[in-house]
């Protein structure tokens, strides 16, 4: 019975898959990226890295601002801290690794010349000036949320992605095809993950603060092989499709709450390009 749940949930996937192909966006015959998969549903009303990159420009005109005005006339736009931090960063992946060549090269880390946090560039600031800077983080953060009210949907796609994501890893169509995904990789001598994600966070590759792994050979070779059956069974593809389809329909569920956090996310959109425009 177990067995004919898998061949019916795996055939279940293939149809949700040959219908996207054949309904859905133009994909790229090697999907490298995630962007390669194309948009999700969702994607309109989440937070963007270029909200995030232009959100960290305004902040920082904003505290020079302030600190300006408390008496700090030259501080930097990018400070380092008086002394360095313990840096931890947290490494995700929507589908794990997908590109050939980083996996053959750097595994399931990156090239260390390109650090995903990339350091400050502005000159260390000064133990007076870190005394004022967070009451200056707090003015300009305040500044930037204007006119937003935060006990409503500010930022609501973000807050239901975990919901999502839970209705995603239920649905027998991917678990079938991480299953054989998973025995895809275990034939070729490797670690019998259960899904993509664990082995891109498998603690074997000894991840450092900053996040990046030791680029092992078992590791690299790992990584190849994982890549290699998701091209074969096209994991990412039916993950994708999959995940669209769950965001659809906790859009149409949710469509007012949807909204009202879309336009949130505009009021702080027209925010930031305000001081921009006015300190940039």
């Amino acid at each position: 019975m177990a067995r004919r749940g898998r061949q019916l949930g795996a055939a279940a996937g293939v149809a949700v898959l040959a219908a996207i192909c054949a309904s859905g966006p133009e994909h790229p015959e090697v999907i490298s990226t995630a962007s390669d998969l194309g948009p999700l549903p969702a994607d309109r009303y989440a937070y963007t890295p270029e909200d995030y990159r232009e959100s960290q420009r305004a902040s920082a005109l904003l505290v020079r601002q302030c600190m300006a005005e408390r008496g700090h006339p030259d501080f930097p736009l990018d400070p380092r801290f008086p002394s360095d931090p313990i840096v931890a960063t947290a490494v995700s992946t929507d589908y794990g690794v997908l590109d050939l060549a980083t996996a053959r090269r750097w595994g399931y880390g990156w090239n260390p010349a390109k650090p995903v946090t990339p350091r400050p560039k502005g000159r260390r600031m000064t133990y007076a000036e870190s005394a004022d800077t967070p009451a200056c983080n707090t003015e300009a953060n305040r500044r930037l949320m204007r006119g937003i009210d935060l006990k409503q949907d500010w930022l609501y796609a973000d807050s239901r992605t975990v919901e999502v994501d839970k209705a995603v890893k239920r649905d027998p169509r991917l678990g079938a095809a991480w299953d054989t995904w998973s025995r895809c990789v275990a034939e070729q001598g490797f670690t019998r993950y259960p899904d993509p994600v664990a082995a891109y966070t498998d603690d074997a590759w000894q991840r450092g603060s900053d996040g990046n792994t030791r680029h092992a050979q078992r590791e690299r070779a790992t990584a190849v092989a994982d890549v290699a059956c998701k091209r074969r069974h096209h994991t990412a593809e039916l993950w994708h499709a999959v995940r669209a389809q769950k965001q659809a329909a906790d859009l149409a569920k949710h469509r007012d709450r949807y909204a009202a956090g879309l336009q949130a996310l505009g009021t702080y959109r027209a925010n930031i390009a305000e001081v921009l425009r006015k300190l940039g």
